[in-house]
């Protein structure tokens, strides 16, 4: 018979790392189950925060390092493993992953988001060969040379803004005839000189044999296309959820985030989301945090009620 655990969370981002230091506490016999090998999730990709209090310049791979030292320290168990689905057993859930399977009592989803595609053809033939979708890992190879970023959102301003120190030139390709990012990016970004805005325009296809050469855009408001020789494309136009393992399970709205308030209970008992899973009109480190420790107090109510 499989041990019966309080609380599994599933993903060990800054919501699931979170959810595990105030679980921890609060004596909850939990455990965190991660595919990848190490823990901190998207922010180990990220240059620099300047926003998470009191943190103002913090390297990205250095905060997940310290949330993870931080759970470390309470003795939090950890299990390198995939999820591969989720099933509700009434008083209890039961996960099966690839190195077996797990019950718990509650479980608290915190598996978070990955890059959209452009979908454009060459895209996926010439991934990590020019195309990337993380400027801060990758952007070292282009030093001195010709990228283009896509997208209009804080990411992708920050990605082009990351990319300006080093790169010959830098254009910023959008859809839309006006930037979505923060006011503050946005006047950095336009004081640069070596960075250039096509508003209006889309990536029709990446060009290139072994690496990226070119790509074709096209003018929205004209319908011409034309090519532009550029060495590389980083890709920064949105995220997708990872919230497979509850499809069909629990409530999700039309872009696959989760429905859950505050409180981040689910229309499930027992199932609690957390960090970029959940829909809300914000998603940054500081509410995954916040996720967490409301996801870990629910789940240890509803701990309490079983």
């Amino acid at each position: 018979m499989n041990m019966m655990y309080d609380l599994i969370v599933i993903g060990s981002g800054p919501a699931g790392l979170s959810a595990a230091v105030y679980g921890k506490r609060a004596g909850l016999d939990l455990l965190v189950l991660e595919k990848n090998p190490m823990s901190g999730g998207q922010v180990l990709n990220t240059y620099e925060v300047d926003n998470y209090l009191g943190m103002p310049g913090m390297d990205g791979f250095d905060m997940g390092t310290r949330f993870r030292e931080h759970a470390d320290k309470l003795g939090v168990e950890f299990m390198e493993a995939t999820a591969l689905s989720l099933e509700d057993r009434g008083g209890h859930k039961l996960i099966r992953t690839d190195q077996g399977e797990l019950e718990a009592k509650t479980v608290i989803l915190a598996t978070g988001a990955v890059h959209a595609m452009l979908g454009a053809p060459g895209e996926e033939r010439l991934g990590g060969r020019g195309v990337s979708y993380c400027a801060t890992c990758d952007g070292a190879f282009f030093r001195g040379r010709t990228v283009a970023v896509v997208g209009g959102g804080d990411v992708a301003l920050e990605d082009a803004i990351y990319l300006a120190r080093t790169s010959e030139k830098v254009y910023l390709i959008h859809r839309r005839d006006e930037l979505r990012g923060a006011m503050v990016l946005q006047q950095e970004l336009k004081g640069l000189p070596n960075v250039e805005i096509l508003y209006s325009h889309v990536v029709e296809e990446i060009l290139g044999e072994d690496t990226v050469e070119a790509v074709t855009l096209k003018d929205c408001r004209t319908e011409e296309t034309f090519r532009l020789p550029v060495d590389g494309v980083f890709v920064a136009v949105g995220i997708r959820p990872q919230t497979e393992l509850v499809r069909g399970l629990a409530a999700c709205d039309e872009g696959g985030y989760v429905l859950a308030g505050e409180d981040c209970a689910t229309d499930v008992p027992g199932l609690f989301v957390a960090g970029d899973v959940r829909r809300k009109p914000l998603r940054q480190i500081v509410t995954a945090v916040a996720d967490g420790a409301n996801a870990a107090v629910s789940a240890g109510s509803c701990c309490r009620e079983l």
